[in-house]
């Protein structure tokens, strides 16, 4: 984490000219002041050492100032993501959010990973229908009907790597996400999962390709703008 630390301040300072004497000059453009984000989260995914930092390019804005909102009040806990964002507005962060979500980047190729019928018949289950009697929706119920996400504040579930999906959905089971307040949806979710179906809905969503855009707010069923609430509505979502 230190090496990290190091590298965000030389990216954020400047480093000085060969003679020591004359900072250098920094372009005052959001492109350039998103550098030190784009350390992590490059244009496309990619796998650090010690943690995966996902693709953030093309996400829903609300979710991303979200997510931002969350790592600087230490709702989300992250420590190089706490100290970026700690003495930034939430008019910055809505500004940055904004940015990223206006950057329509291509999106990586899908995985090819080996599947049984059994855990494709129990993905598109719990993908398009769900486990009501278990109170666990469908995943599209949620995340729109291509799994693009939902404008303003849910994400898209395409383009991601199987790794990734499995360490947030093992994240929202175990309590390693969210710290402090109310339960959230997605970790009551999370929760009446097995160790098989978030397996199969890893793989399953890695295997696809990208198509489509977010669906809008008001595919949403009233129950669900209900019961998620907290991220939906009180965290800078629609109103």
């Amino acid at each position: 984490m230190m090496r990290f630390i190091l590298l965000l301040f030389f990216c954020i300072t400047g480093v000085a000219n060969v003679n020591g004497s004359t900072p250098a000059e920094v372009p005052d453009t959001m492109d350039d002041r998103v550098k030190a984000c784009t350390i992590c989260h490059s244009a496309e995914d990619k796998v650090g050492r010690d943690a995966y930092y996902p693709r953030i390019a093309g996400k829903p804005q609300g979710y991303l100032f979200n997510q931002m909102r969350n790592f600087r009040d230490g709702r989300r806990y992250y420590p190089p993501m706490a100290i970026l964002l700690e003495n930034m507005s939430d008019e910055y962060l809505l500004e940055i959010a904004q940015y990223f979500s206006s950057l329509q980047l291509p999106y990586p190729d899908p995985e090819q990973i080996q599947m049984q019928p059994e855990e494709i018949k129990l993905a598109e289950h719990l993908i398009y229908s769900g486990y009501p009697e278990r109170d666990i929706p469908a995943c599209s119920a949620c995340h729109g009907d291509v799994l693009m996400g939902v404008e303003p504040a849910i994400p898209g579930l395409i383009g991601l790597p199987r790794a990734y999906i499995t360490a947030q959905l093992g994240g929202w089971r175990n309590g390693g996400i969210m710290r402090g307040g109310k339960p959230d949806c997605m970790s009551e979710i999370a929760k009446q999962l097995t160790e098989s179906e978030v397996n199969a809905v890893a793989k399953w969503l890695a295997n696809q390709s990208v198509s489509g855009k977010p669906s809008s707010f008001d595919v949403l069923s009233s129950e669900l703008v209900d019961r998620c609430s907290q991220t939906i509505l009180e965290n800078g979502g629609a109103e």
